[in-house]
């Protein structure tokens, strides 16, 4: 590693991982010559740091998978030396990272172990592609995401926590990005239907109210109507499903997903849904009172 990088460290500091990445970027402060650029000061006035960044070697510190330090760099046209994803390092290392805003012990392991692999052999450095810019007409949706556990006994129910998902109290989820949006099920529901075997998806082409039927999926122990989080028309389906159901159970939220939809009304659909923070709670009660058996 060289003497001086300019250091680009994620600016969600309301994450554990930002969290990280800031102790990452300190550690490499305290033990090199390289510096810090604020990521919120740099975007709003880039005057300041333009010298640092343009005349050293960029070394980027992205939290999770929306990656919004490479995302800033790109903006503002610089070259990345080395980047380092701590959500990617995390799972490298089997690392769970929380909600808690307090590094723990495993999380300070976790940027100990990413400055050594810094200063020895170079970033582990997440290579996929910057996430195109998000029109009217596109459903960018994150190549990876970032999950809160909830456990109770063998089980565990992984629900996202990045921005832009929405669930209604059906334990259905929305990602929204633009006008379009992606539609799923939870943890929740394919573990309690357990193994999946049918899936009927709904119409490309479908205008859909929020709350109405969205398709439906079937296991041995019942039918499962999905209601849509909200309202548009349905403009692709995961026809992935059709052959393979079982997908819903391996994952239903990256690889399970049902259909996608242009929004009409999200406006309006929006005050009754909840973020992350509002349904996992009321998740983490339905599984307290369910009778989910293997």
């Amino acid at each position: 590693m060289p003497k001086k990088f300019a250091i680009l460290p994620c600016n969600g500091l309301d994450k554990c991982a930002g969290g990280v990445t800031r102790e990452i970027a300190l550690c490499l402060v305290e033990q090199t010559e390289s510096e810090i650029i604020c990521p919120v000061f740099y975007r709003v006035a880039d005057a300041r740091y333009s010298s640092l960044a343009q005349e050293n070697p960029l070394l980027i510190l992205d939290g999770c998978a929306t990656r919004c330090a490479s995302k800033l760099a790109a903006e503002k046209g610089l070259k990345i030396a080395e980047r380092l994803n701590v959500n990617d390092l995390a799972k490298e290392r089997n690392v769970i990272l929380g909600m808690e805003l307090a590094l723990n012990e495993e999380a300070l392991s976790l940027a100990d172990a990413a400055v050594d692999r810094l200063l020895t052999e170079g970033a582990v450095a997440s290579e996929l592609p910057l996430s195109p810019p998000t029109s009217d007409s596109e459903c960018f949706f994150p190549s990876a995401l970032n999950y809160e556990i909830y456990r109770r006994e063998k089980f565990v129910f992984r629900l996202p926590t990045d921005e832009g998902f929405f669930f209604n109290e059906n334990d259905v989820w929305a990602y929204v990005s633009g006008n379009r949006a992606r539609i799923g099920i939870t943890d929740y529901v394919q573990k309690s239907l357990s193994d999946i075997l049918f899936f009927t998806p709904p119409r490309v082409g479908a205008e859909i109210d929020q709350f109405d039927e969205l398709g439906a999926i079937e296991s041995g122990k019942a039918v499962f109507e999905i209601i849509s989080p909200v309202s548009g028309i349905v403009t692709a389906i995961n026809n992935k499903l059709s052959d393979a159901p079982e997908m819903l159970n391996q994952n239903p939220y990256e690889q399970g997903w049902i259909a996608e939809i242009e929004l009409t009304n999200f406006a309006e659909d929006r005050e009754l849904l909840q973020l992350f923070s509002g349904y996992f709670p009321i998740m983490k009660r339905k599984v307290d009172e369910s009778r989910i058996k293997s």
